[in-house]
């Protein structure tokens, strides 16, 4: 290359003792002059860009900026830095998508650095019955859970026991290497160690040096009062191993609730059918309604109609995290007789003729 002798930092039309900042912006200016997309056809230009791109990749490194301050390369050896080969942009590359790339580059390497120093563990799900009286009242149980647990023999090292893995010879324990891609260097995770950073020699023969192995555990969970069905409650740290020394997944627990025969939910509020006579409807009455905490008494409103709902404050569902509950909806049902006696009989019957109200009358208004 015709530049590759040329002081570096008048290349890039800097004072040797520029800063970062500096280097950046003279670097970002020059590249977008020289590019050849601006000057297509023109091999000055693109010699001269090349020059460029070579400057800020020595530069902007401390490493090879110092050893190019003190030899004049980044070889070790005295003489003119080493180029940077020939550089390739495709035709469809924006100018100014520059500070793009280069932050993208080094964001998607710093990327699979992370990745490979671990994997959070996943998380599980898990199903337990209630029956409704515990739904409302609040248990604490035990559940199974089969999941992957660290090796009781190895204690989750993957090494056989008595030994130990030793730090992976390729990338050092890293966990990552570098992968040279021209202009730029990027991460990959090491292939000898798969990102864990340490490599097991002697594999534990119980778990073929996977450091894991498949059991069942039990896990003590409580209850809230008021779940309803489907309510998830999360155990923080109880789900799978994480990988790499990342942290483990999370339990979900699922509280599938057996229907109660008597009440019904709607949110926190219960609702139960109220049978009434047609008497107690009429002329209103006081009659026993069971809830959850013990029967009451419940005044029927003279007039009543069938389903109709009278509300009961605080005799509903305890409300999840709080110390509050919903509300009882008391929902009247008018009950009439399939068998009548004699007596009653003649009391309907002289009711009926007694009797002023039309109750069809509204659908022939």
């Amino acid at each position: 290359m015709a530049t590759a002798n040329k002081n570096l930092y008048a290349v890039l039309g800097v004072a040797k003792n520029a800063s970062p900042a500096e280097l950046k912006k003279a670097h970002r200016k020059l590249a977008r002059q020289y590019h050849p997309d601006r000057n297509p056809g023109d091999a000055s230009a693109e010699e001269r860009f090349k020059a460029v791109q070579n400057a800020y990749d020595v530069l902007s490194d401390a490493d090879k900026r110092k050893q190019y301050d003190t030899f004049g390369s980044t070889n070790g050896r005295r003489g003119a830095p080493t180029g940077a080969g020939d550089v390739n942009f495709g035709a469809d590359f924006n100018l100014g998508d520059l500070g793009d790339l280069f932050g993208g580059l080094f964001n998607r390497g710093r990327g699979r650095e992370q990745q490979a120093r671990g994997m959070r563990g996943a998380d599980l799900e898990a199903q337990v019955s209630l029956s409704f009286e515990d739904s409302l009242r609040g248990v604490e149980t035990r559940i199974p859970v089969e999941l992957h647990t660290a090796c009781r023999q190895c204690g989750g090292s993957g090494a056989r026991p008595g030994t130990s893995p030793i730090v992976c010879p390729e990338c050092r324990g890293r966990g990552v290497k570098a992968e040279n891609q021209g202009l730029f260097a990027l991460s990959q995770p090491c292939p000898r160690c798969r990102g864990n950073g340490t490599v097991v020699e002697d594999p534990c023969p119980a778990c073929a040096g996977s450091g894991r192995e498949r059991r069942t555990k039990r896990y003590r969970v409580k209850i809230p009062a008021g779940v309803k069905d489907g309510t998830r409650i999360r155990l923080k740290g109880k789900g799978e191993l994480g990988a790499g020394g990342a942290p483990a997944g999370d339990l979900y627990v699922v509280t599938r609730v057996t229907p109660s025969p008597l009440y019904g939910r709607r949110g926190d509020d219960l609702v139960i059918d109220v049978p009434v006579t047609y008497a107690e409807a009429a002329l209103g009455a006081t009659v026993e309604v069971p809830t959850p905490d013990g029967p009451i008494s419940l005044k029927v409103p003279e007039g009543s109609e069938d389903g109709k709902l009278l509300r009961v404050r605080g005799r509903g569902a305890p409300k999840l995290g709080g110390s509050t509950r919903g509300d009882l909806l008391a929902r009247l049902r008018l009950s009439v007789p399939k068998k009548l006696t004699k007596a009653e009989r003649e009391a309907i019957e002289a009711l009926q003729k007694v009797s002023r109200e039309n109750p069809r009358e509204r659908l022939f208004a």
